[in-house]
Parts: C-alpha cells; sequence; structure tokens
C-alpha cells in the first residue's frame, strides 16, 4: 500500500479533491515512461536485425518477421484497451501490461531461435499496446481543464521522440553490448515505471467497470482484420504486392474482416471497440489530421536514415543521429505550445505546424547527393517545430470534448489512427520509392549515349583516370560504364526520395482546409454531452 506522503502528493481523479501540482507531475512521468517504452521498441529493434540474421541464420525478409510481430500485438491492443480498461481496471491493466513487457523484454533478449524470439515479440505487443492509450487517457485526467495542453505535450514527447532516439540507442547498444541489449535496457525503467504507477496512479470513480457479456465476435473480427492488414502492410513491398498470390488472399481477408468489424460494432450492445466515438467531429477530425501528420513522422524518420546511409555513406549511427536536432527541436517546443494552447486557437496553432513542415519536406525534396549536415539541421529544426505544434495541438483538442468515462476508448482510436497510419507510410514510401527509383533511371540512361556529347567528353575523362590507376578497358570489361551504371542509379533513387518528400508536403497541404472543422477556442471545458 502506498505510504501517506505518497498518497497526498498523488491524490487521483478519484480522491475528493483535485491532485497537487507535484502529484500531477509524478502521475504524468509515470504513464509516460511506459509511452516512451512501447514507442521505441517499435524502431530500436529494427537496427539490431542484421545481427539477429547472424545469431539466428536466416535472411532478411524472414528476419523482419521480429518487428511484424509485435506490430500485429501492439495495435490489436491499442484498439481493445478501452474493452479491457471496463474488464481489469485501467490501474490493473496498466500494471499487468508493464509486467508483461517487461517479461517479453528478459526473455527476447534470451532468445535462442527465431520462432522463440517471435514469441516473445508478441508478448512484448501485448504488453506495449494498452501502454499509450491509458496513458494518454490517465494524463489527461490528472490535469484540469486549463491545463491540458501541458499534459498532452508531457504526453506527445514520449510517443514523437521515441522514433527519433530509437536508431540512436538501438545503434550504440547493438555497437558495444550486442543486440540482446536493445531488449534488457527496457527493465530497469520498467522497474521504476511499475513502482511509480503502483504508488502514484489511481482509478477514478466514474470509470466504468464490468462487462455483461464477451464481444468474442468482435475480438475476432479485430484479431483477423488488424492482423491480416499488418502483415499486407509490412511484407507487401517485398513480395511485389499484388502480383503475389498470398498477399491478395491476406487483403481480401483484411478487407472483409474490417468492415464486418465495423458493422458489427456499431449495432453490438457491448462493443469491443466504440466506433461510435467519432461521432465527435474534434475527434474525427483530430484523428484524421493525425494520421496525415503521422504519416510525415513516421515516413521522413523511415526515409532519413536510409538516405543518409545508402546514398551518403553515413555509418549506422551518424544516420540515426541525423533525425537528433528534430528531435530536440520537438522536446523544445511542445512545452511552449502546451503554455500557449489556452491563449491562441488550435486552428493557428496546428497551421503554423503544418506550414513549417511543407516548407521541410518542400526543401527535402530538392536536396542533391551534395548535401551535408550542414544542410540537414536547420530543415530538422524547422520540421521539429512543425511536429512539435501540430502534434501537442491535436492531441489535445482531439480529445477536448470528450466525457470522462470516455477518455481511454477516445485515447485508444486517436492512438489507432496514429499507429495505422505509421505502417501505411512504410509500405506506401517504400513501394513508392523503389517504383520511382526504377521510372528515374529508365529516363537518364537516355542520356548515356555515343550520340551525346556530353557524354562522350566524360567518359573519355573517366577513361583517361582509371588508366591513370592502371585499370584497361576492354570489349568485355568497361569500367567507365560501371561507374556510368552506378551513378545513374544512385542519381535515380535520390529522385526518388526527393518524390516521397514531395508527396507528403501536398498531403500537408491537402488537410489545411480540415482545421476549420475544429473549435475556434483551445480552452476545454469539462465535456460530459458525448453520445456514450
Amino acid at each position: 500500500m502506498a505510504n501517506p506522503i505518497a498518497r497526498v502528493l498523488s491524490r487521483g481523479p478519484s480522491a475528493d479533491s483535485e491532485p497537487t501540482s507535484a502529484g500531477k507531475w509524478l502521475v504524468a512521468a509515470s504513464v509516460m515512461i511506459g509511452t516512451f517504452l512501447s514507442v521505441m521498441d517499435a524502431t530500436v529493434v529494427n537496427v539490431a536485425m542484421p545481427h539477429m540474421m547472424g545469431s539466428f541464420g536466416q535472411d532478411l525478409l524472414t528476419i523482419t518477421w521480429v518487428s511484424t510481430a509485435y506490430s500485429i500485438a501492439e495495435i490489436i491492443m491499442i484498439t481493445m484497451s478501452a474493452w479491457m480498461t471496463t474488464l481489469l481496471g485501467r490501474k490493473r491493466l496498466f500494471l499487468a501490461s508493464m509486467i508483461l513487457f517487461t517479461v517479453g523484454s528478459v526473455l527476447a533478449g534470451t532468445s535462442k531461435t527465431l520462432t522463440q524470439m517471435i514469441f516473445y515479440r508478441v508478448l512484448q505487443g501485448i504488453g506495449g499496446g494498452s501502454l499509450m492509450p491509458c496513458s494518454q487517457a490517465i494524463a489527461r485526467e490528472t490535469f484540469p481543464p486549463a491545463e491540458q495542453g501541458m499534459a498532452m505535450a508531457i504526453y506527445s514527447m514520449g510517443v514523437v521522440l521515441a522514433p527519433a532516439i530509437g536508431p540512436v540507442i538501438g545503434g550504440w547498444l547493438v555497437d558495444n553490448y550486442g543486440w540482446q541489449w536493445v531488449f534488457y535496457i527496457n527493465v530497469p525503467f520498467c522497474i521504476v515505471g511499475l513502482m511509480m504507477v503502483s504508488t502514484f496512479v489511481h482509478d477514478p470513480a466514474y470509470l466504468k467497470r464490468g462487462v455483461a457479456r464477451i464481444d468474442w465476435t468482435g475480438i475476432g473480427l479485430l484479431t483477423v482484420g488488424l492482423t491480416m492488414m499488418q502483415v499486407v502492410l509490412e511484407r507487401g513491398e517485398e513480395v511485389d504486392w499484388f502480383s503475389n498470390h498470398w498477399i491478395i488472399v491476406g487483403a481480401v481477408i483484411a478487407s472483409a474482416a474490417l468492415v464486418a468489424l465495423v458493422v458489427w460494432e456499431l449495432y453490438t450492445d457491448e462493443p469491443v471497440i466504440n466506433l461510435r466515438l467519432f461521432r465527435n467531429v474534434p475527434l474525427s477530425v483530430g484523428s484524421s489530421l493525425g494520421m496525415v501528420v503521422g504519416f510525415a513522422l513516421f515516413g521522413s524518420s523511415f526515409l532519413l536514415p536510409q538516405f543518409t546511409e545508402t546514398l551518403l555513406n553515413y555509418p549506422a549511427y551518424q544516420a540515426g543521429m541525423v533525425l537528433m536536432p528534430r528531435a530536440v527541436a520537438m522536446l523544445l517546443t511542445m512545452p511552449l505550445v502546451g503554455r500557449l494552447y489556452n491563449h491562441v486557437s488550435p486552428r493557428i496553432l496546428i497551421a503554423i505546424g503544418i506550414v513549417a513542415l511543407v516548407l521541410g519536406y518542400r526543401q527535402l525534396s530538392h536536396f542533391t547527393l551534395t548535401v551535408s549536415f550542414a544542410n540537414f539541421l536547420p530543415i530538422l529544426v524547422i520540421t521539429g517545430i512543425g511536429m512539435g505544434a501540430s502534434m501537442v495541438t491535436m492531441s489535445t483538442v482531439s480529445l477536448s470534448t470528450v466525457a470522462r468515462s470516455q477518455m481511454t476508448g477516445a485515447s485508444s482510436l486517436f492512438t489507432l489512427s496514429r499507429r495505422v497510419s505509421g505502417n501505411i507510410a512504410y509500405a506506401t514510401l517504400a513501394t513508392m520509392l523503389s517504383r520511382r527509383s526504377q521510372v528515374h533511371r529508365s529516363e537518364l540512361v537516355g542520356a548515356v549515349s555515343g550520340m551525346n556529347p556530353l557524354f562522350r567528353s566524360t567518359d573519355a575523362q573517366f577513361r583517361s583516370v582509371l588508366s591513370g590507376y592502371g585499370v584497361a578497358a576492354t570489349p568485355t570489361r568497361r569500367s567507365d560504364l560501371a561507374m556510368f551504371s552506378q551513378i545513374v542509379n544512385n542519381q535515380a533513387t535520390m529522385m526518388a526520395y526527393n518524390d516521397c518528400f514531395w508527396l507528403m508536403a501536398v498531403m500537408l497541404v491537402a488537410v489545411l482546409p480540415f482545421l476549420f472543422l475544429l473549435p475556434k477556442t483551445g480552452v476545454p471545458h469539462e465535456a460530459e454531452a458525448v453520445v456514450e
């Protein structure tokens, strides 16, 4: 049982009085640990996969199931977290999730076979999925209406910083201690989080407990639909999408199951996922905007390290460090936006954030192979400010008119939309990168012709340089043409990266009109007039 001092400091929503200032920050810090670890573990393992390939004797296509297994389990639990809260209680669910996440982390680090690793990653995903929506709901309920902007600033810091910091931490751990430590590093933080949540977090009295019956049909449709959707999104590019029979089957099953899920959940009395909450306009609009901004966040986090590593020849750790200026800018921007939320219209704050992102991605879409870190720095700072301003404000305004009793369900839907957008971003951009590289290569190859005087003069220079190094050209071995081929490939890939960043800029511009559907004022009210 918590000691008397802790109870006074952190008196939660179930107590008769509002929590003290120190208590609010302790609660926020408690839940942010779980959120940060859950989000980070979705990305930190990626840098360890090449090392796992050697340990387990698997190829790249097979080893990526380590990431896919976690994503599938996590996204299912994100969706079910509100229902699980009703079944178990939110604090109990949060503690159980952190324990399962910790156990899964330890077991994953001890894995000797790929089968063991996949099973333990599923345990990790089940544990980590509930942490994000529960954390957001707890933060919202702990802070009074006038401080909701700051509450979401704290929550968003964990959500958006984790994908940026994950590759850096993962690269350092793998290089110095081995891939097992990307899992072991979670344990001390989880223990601290468990102790803090046990002491400082309490279930509110108005939180609904117990279910009359279990929605087995909804759970089944949800599990099948989301599982197949994840498999299709994460494996489609590797097997050339719909030219593969199993991807077609998976897409049909996913579509049928998800459509059936929506119909079933709208008409059942006790749904496992309350889709009726999307009748709330700020929640539905904010979630839609969050999907587009999330696409840009996760998409750029996917593209930038690859670009710097494959085309600029940065080592893995340095490639991860490229994202740090953006992370620092977000870290500094979020508390400021949290303070401004009650004084500046959320429409203006989100618009400023989106415009900053558009300007940043537009600049990235004009990069060449001669860029240096100094060229990245101002652009990443601008996009960091844009992410900080837009994500904090959208998180706050989306839930500003949701009843407290429905907060966990609304948080689940908002988190789900952003998580799905990240998976769509990976699939879309990986495919676009591959296809546009081919298109640009076919366009550039036309210039590599003996009819082109510029090609003839450049080729002569290449031959002269190669001859100086003792490399003689023969009809069967043209080193100069091999150099031209490499240059064409690199330029075509660079142009494909430009196209990807241009797509994200266009998408962000396209959603600006939807800001007019959001409330004009940022001051939230105690909202209970929401469809239950």
